[in-house]
């Protein structure tokens, strides 16, 4: 069987993540202290395991609506009016998916035709670009820069349009670097749009955690909300990476178009997870503020500690990743973090996993024990010690 005869080209041309890539050299490793994974160390509250342990009692085991429970996408509706003070009718403007990144999948997929342009910022999480590529579009590709304190610029977006654009994703609060952009910049970036048919994709998984002022979503400015699809879920606020669970938030003629291909190609999401996420957004707020304070003090630890071993690092002031600059150890990210882990067994990622202007650049997630933190500070002073 000659496979290269009957293989998506669209797929095969696509790359490997590049964070999974290092994540393989760890597979024969023992005793590795890692820094490398986007995912809370803290269990799901027990409250909300509790809901979903009733609902398997109950029997609620059967399908669910394809949008949704009802009861989940009104609670949806109402948390983010609590929280982000915007306005969605969770009959028609909400779609309850498996994780954020079905969530991401379909706001591309119910947009793009052949040939049209998204704008995808970079550094940035690794999904977008393949998924523009698998739903016939063309990435175009943003560097952020250091010297903007990784904020995606009016300037910069402007200068990417041309007539074939026909989306923005718009990453913030950012992984890998932890910027954000504030009422000042959402504004500018708006400005641009307005006057365009283009959309936007705006990724706020990481919208609770924030360290400072509040999340602003470009949905709640003038003008942003007939143009914007919201895509979120309950994995970093809440601790339910495992449990898959999303949704979408956006006008009822997208939302229908969405609601298509998550109909077709998912049917409804976990039934048990909806039904732990209902209690997530009933009594939940506390649980934000709980896990958000010790993001915020292991946040201030480990930017402290990389200053004080001599590695400039960039302050975050959202998600729960820093963005330290090692280039001027005279190695690739990819060589340093190599080197890091071989020598002296500490996994941390290339920032050149989230794109070419992570050359440079490392990522380092803070989603651990501050005891954690400390072995792993040790470890890097060594290196560096040893390195200069």
């Amino acid at each position: 069987m000659d496979y290269s005869k009957v293989l998506s080209k669209n797929v095969v041309a696509l790359q490997p993540s590049g964070i999974r890539k290092f994540f393989d050299l760890l597979d024969n490793m023992q005793d590795v202290i890692a820094l490398t994974v986007g995912q809370p160390d803290f269990v799901t509250p027990w409250h909300i395991r509790e809901a979903a342990i009733e609902s398997l009692e109950k029997g609620k085991t059967y399908y669910t609506s394809n949008l949704g429970l009802m009861e989940l996408r009104t609670e949806i509706a109402n948390y983010m009016k609590r929280r982000f003070s915007l306005s969605y009718n969770p009959a028609n403007e909400v779609v309850v998916t498996v994780g954020g990144s079905e969530a991401i999948d379909l706001a591309i997929r119910a947009l793009i035709n052949p040939g049209d342009e998204v704008i995808v910022p970079i550094p940035s999480f690794v999904c977008y670009d393949p998924l523009v590529h698998m739903a016939g579009g063309v990435p175009v590709i943003v560097p952020t820069h250091e010297k903007d304190n990784f904020k995606l610029t009016a300037e910069t977006l402007k200068a990417a349009i041309t007539p074939r654009t026909k989306l923005l994703v718009l990453p913030f609060p950012n992984n890998p670097t932890g910027a954000v952009l504030d009422r000042n910049d959402l504004e500018a970036i708006a400005d641009v749009l307005r006057s365009t048919d283009i959309m936007v994709l705006s990724d706020e998984i990481y919208a609770e955690l924030t360290y400072g002022a509040k999340h602003i979503s470009i949905a709640s400015l003038d003008g942003m909300r007939e143009r914007t699809i919201i895509v979120s879920g309950f994995s970093k606020a809440y601790a339910m990476t495992g449990w898959r669970l999303g949704y979408t938030l956006a006008p009822a003629e997208v939302t229908q178009q969405m609601f298509k291909i998550h109909q077709y190609g998912i049917m409804c999401a976990p039934t048990t997870s909806q039904y732990a996420a209902i209690e997530a957004l009933k009594n939940g707020d506390e649980d934000i503020e709980f896990m958000t304070d010790e993001y915020n003090r292991r946040r201030r630890y480990i930017v402290n500690g990389l200053q004080s071993i001599g590695v400039e690092c960039f302050e975050p002031l959202g998600a729960f990743y820093v963005f330290p600059n090692i280039g001027k150890f005279g190695m690739s990210s990819e060589e340093f973090c190599e080197r890091l882990l071989y020598e002296h067994k500490l996994a941390i990622v290339p920032g050149t996993a989230f794109g070419a202007s992570g050359e440079g650049f490392a990522r380092i997630s803070y989603a651990y024990s501050i005891k954690h933190i400390t072995a792993a500070l040790e470890k890097m002073e060594a290196f560096i010690k040893k390195i200069k």
